[in-house]
């Protein structure tokens, strides 16, 4: 008689397309932050090609970070900071998190339009708590930050572009969502 036993910790079923998908989108940071990967782009044109590809390879990387640098902006200034952390709910369970398509009115919404959404919103009700000026540097810091580290980490290591662009990640506005359009959240 066989017997099965199942431990803590244990996954027992079999990987959906949801979840292996999802590894897709947000990426590990210790390859974000490889330092082997680091290295000097042979030309302007090889720094907007490596920021290109990166920025739509690590999207989900990079919007936390931004998140992260205007939510440091915002340390003095407590009723913004409620805004934001309300806004960053809807980050989490709508874009961040969400290993679904967002589904209104039975239509499936793009990733990149979800993306856009979420960060006029965010900048919207901030700027309406007058805090305009720290969002504007804190936006500014995170645009340096992210474009430095994208011109500098090369995509050697990234995967073949034929992978890439089947997953629809080359194009940061690309029509291909980058989520699976089987499952779907209602709102």
């Amino acid at each position: 008689m066989t017997s099965t036993t199942t431990t803590y910790g244990t996954i027992t079923s079999a990987p959906t397309l949801i979840s292996s998908h999802a590894k897709h989108t947000r990426r590990p940071w210790s390859e974000l932050f490889s330092l082997s990967s680091f290295a000097l782009p042979n030309s302007a044109a090889d720094a907007k090609d490596r920021i290109k590809l990166n920025v739509s390879y690590f999207r989900v990387n990079y919007v936390i970070t931004a998140l992260t640098i205007l939510f440091l902006t915002l340390l003095w200034h407590p009723t913004s900071m409620i805004v934001f952390l309300i806004t960053f709910i809807f980050w989490w369970f709508l874009y961040l998190f969400n290993d679904n398509p967002v589904v209104i009115f039975n239509r499936t919404v793009d990733d990149t339009v979800v993306l856009g959404a979420l960060s006029f919103a965010t900048l919207l009700l901030l700027v309406v708590t007058h805090v305009g000026v720290n969002v504007l540097v804190g936006l500014i810091i995170a645009v340096v930050v992210i474009s430095v580290h994208a011109a500098f980490r090369g995509t050697e290591d990234l995967g073949s572009p034929g992978e890439e662009e089947e997953n629809g990640l080359l194009s940061v506005v690309g029509s291909q969502p980058l989520r699976p359009t089987s499952g779907y959240n209602r709102i």
